[in-house]
This record gives C-alpha cells, structure tokens and sequence, in this order.
C-alpha cells in the first residue's frame, strides 16, 4: 500500500522598511497582501521585521541593525525562537520592495538564507498559475526581463568560472558567460514577442467573428486579486471556472455566457486581478489578458466590501485601467462578500454606509442565489436600454426564420392571421433590420 507523504512545510520571515511619505494603513495593508502573495506560494509567515528609515540601505535595503536581528532569528540565535516549533527552518526572507540585485546579494549573504523580492514573488505565483500558451510566454518575457540585470550578482556568487572566459561553444573572443546569457535572454525574449504578436493576430480575428456571430454584448469582470470575481464569474454564468482563496488564482481570460442567456446574448470575461505596486512589466506583460476589458461594453468592477482597505483597491484598480486605455468603458462597482462583514445589523450598516458614498453601486455577496439574479437584471437592463421596439410580419411560407427571431430578439407578442404570423419584438436595430431584409428575399 502506498504510504502518504506529508508535504513539509516552508517556513518565511517578511521584512519591510517604513519610508516616512507612507502612511500606517497604506503600510500595514502592503505587509498584510505580501503576507497572502506568500500563502499562495505555500509559505508560512512565521515574523515580520519592520524598520522605519528616511531611505533604504543602498547595500543591502535593510539597516545593519535590522540585518543582524533577522540573522539571529533565522540562525536559531534569537530569543523568540523558544516560542517557535523546533523543527522549523526558515527557507526565505520575502522584501516588500523591488530591490536592486546587489542589495539583494548583499542582504542574502548577510541573513543566510534565500530573498525574493515582491517582484520575484509575483512572477513565481504567475509562472507557476499560468496555462495558457499566450499567458505562458508572457510570463517567460517578465520572467527574463527580471532575471537579465541579475545576472553579473549571480556571476559573483559563481566564482571564478562565472567570469570571462573565451574560445568556448558559441562565445565570441573574450565573451563571458555573463554577456552569452544576456545575449541568450534578449534573443530569447525577441522570439516570444513574435510569437506573441501572431497569437494577438489569431486571437482578434477569432473575437471578431465572435463578434460578427453575437453583437458586441460584453461584460468584463475586473477589480482586485481575490475580489471574488471568479466565484461571482461562476454564479453568472453557471459555469465551473476556478475559484480559490489565493491571490492571482486566475491568470488566463476566461469566456462564458451570461445565464440564463438573454436578449441580446451576453458574454462574460473574467480577467486577472489587480495588486498595489505590481511592476510596470508585468502590467505591459499581462495587457492581453486586460484586453477584453478594452474589448467590453460594461466592466464590473468588483470589489471586496469586506475589506477595510477597500478604498486603496479602488484606486490600483483605477489607476490599471487607466493605464490601459479601458477607464472610458462604462462601470458598475459591485461590493462583493457583504456577508463577510459580520451580522445582519453589520451588513446593513455597511450597506448604507456604501450607497451613501456610491449612489449607483451593487451591494452582493456572489453566494446568495437573489443577489446573483439581481445583478443579472442589471447586466441586461443595461444591453436592452439601447434596443428598439418594431413588429415583423412572417408569411407562412418564410416560418424557416422564426427560430431565428426568438434566437435574436426578444419576442413580446406573437399573433396571426391567414396571410402569417406577426411578431412584436425588441431587439438591435442592426438585427431587426437583417430579418427584414432576408423575409423580403423570400
């Protein structure tokens, strides 16, 4: 019988300097979403270190101070250890800052274990959760991007042997390691551009039959990482699209139809989440994904109403879409997991505290089945608010067509007579007008 291994656990230690423009709040909500970005890498937070500094250490980020005190507390020497697990090891110092790579050789080598910046943490999570090829080559570009002026830091670690050398496989005279492997990186990075380009090709001619086939009726969910958009994606559409309690848990853009489906039929699109401080590379990596947001008629903007730092997402997730050229799409802000707030007197409270400042806001929780059809009536009311009302005769010997207009109209009346069928309808005048023309053919 096969014997069930136990996954050791991994153990982290988060460090943090507190420049004098940030305030508290912003601080703590920073620390607290490095926190969640380790948990969805499989880390353990075991302590946080925080310095307040009017700079970081050019060196190594952190105040030798601060260094010494986290050597201590990951080499066994400190007090705390007492209060600790005795089989614990700590594997990584996460830094909630993008660091330079000497700063992060010099810090490593001082605290004796491994340090990832929260750079390094993002592009792990994405590499690690993307599944599409296009998403998968988008990440190897950040990834590389990353990794290019890394490398003469990880040369000085390597030695001697990391230092130029000549005449070898490929090296030109008097090439080094370090200039073959930048060299191997921007050809490398050059290719999955192309190859990106022509995936961008392929994709807009598929969304513009798609279009062609079923109109421009788009809504696009978007908000911040671990919002709740995948869950509220799936009580939409019905569908069995991923849903985790992880940051980052959706990378791929996912399609589906609004349901029960409705006149004119709606597609629904849920798009990877925003993060405070995610790096400009990552956002111009990542812009296909956001792309049906531009794409989209409608945005939901989803937002956790749970959260008390709610107001700060409302701004990242802003400033993306205006970063993208999406902040003119017409919005609605959806305050998800109301039920996350507490009690039924808590709840209504918020509620009335959110409406206040949001007049045209949804507050929800994508777990109550009538908040879910509330929000459903929204969506449509809002593709319908431009549909005309017309009537179209069907002589019986064009009946061919009539599955055709329940199929793209909303039929309000059906009545007929010895010459055929008349149907009152709501519909785009663009459709209308098509199922015309082809009864005149007739």
């Amino acid at each position: 019988m096969q014997k069930e291994v136990k996954e050791k656990s991994r153990y982290a230690v988060v460090a943090s300097v507190q420049l004098p423009s940030v305030s508290d709040v912003e601080f703590e909500a920073s620390l607290n979403e490095l926190r969640e970005l380790a948990k969805t890498l499989g880390y353990e937070v075991v302590r946080t270190f925080v310095q307040k500094r009017s700079g970081f250490d050019m060196t190594a980020y952190l105040g030798l101070g601060k260094r010494q005190e986290i050597r201590d507390f990951v080499n066994h020497e400190s007090e705390e250890i007492d209060t600790k697990p005795n089989d614990w090891d700590i594997d990584t110092l996460l830094v909630d800052h993008e660091i330079s790579p000497s700063q992060a050789r010099n810090l490593e080598l001082e605290v004796g274990c491994e340090v990832m910046d929260r750079t390094m943490v993002i592009l792990e999570i994405f590499h690690r959760n993307a599944r599409s090829r296009a998403a998968r080559a988008q990440v190897e570009i950040a990834r590389l991007g990353y990794m290019a002026p890394r490398l003469r830091e990880a040369a000085k670690l390597a030695g001697p042997q990391g230092r130029q050398r000549s005449g070898e496989g490929g090296r030109g005279a008097g090439e080094s390691h370090t200039e073959l492997d930048r060299r191997k990186i921007r050809d490398r990075i050059a290719e999955l551009q192309q190859e990106i380009i022509a995936m961008d090709v392929e994709r807009n001619t598929q969304r513009a039959r798609r279009q062609e086939r079923q109109g421009l009726a788009v809504v696009a969910l978007v908000g911040y990482t671990n919002a709740g958009k995948s869950t509220l994606m799936r009580a939409l559409t019905g569908s069995e699209v991923l849903v985790a309690n992880k940051l980052f848990a959706t990378l791929d853009t996912t399609v589906r139809a609004l349901h029960p489906e409705s006149v004119p039929r709606v597609l629904v699109s849920d798009t990877v989440g925003f993060i405070k401080n995610l790096p400009h590379g990552l956002v111009a990596s990542f812009k296909s994904t956001l792309d049906e947001a531009l794409d989209a008629s409608l945005l939901l903007h989803v937002i956790d109403a749970s959260d008390p730092g709610f107001e700060r997402q409302l701004e990242v997730t802003n400033e993306v879409l205006e970063e993208i050229g999406a902040n003119v799409v017409p919005r609605i802000r959806v305050f998800n997991k109301i039920d996350h707030v507490g009690d039924a007197t808590a709840q209504a409270e918020r509620e009335a505290t959110l409406r206040a400042k949001y007049p045209d806001c949804v507050v929800m929780s994508a777990r109550r089945p009538d908040d879910v059809a509330k929000l459903h009536q929204t969506i449509v009311a809002f593709f319908q608010q431009d549909l005309i009302e017309a009537e179209l005769f069907l002589p019986w010997t064009a009946q061919q067509l009539r599955g055709e207009i329940y199929a793209s109209c909303q039929v309000l009346e059906e009545r007929s007579d010895t010459e055929g069928a008349f149907f009152r309808v709501r519909g785009e005048s663009g459709s209308i007008k098509s199922l015309r023309e082809q009864v005149s053919e007739m």
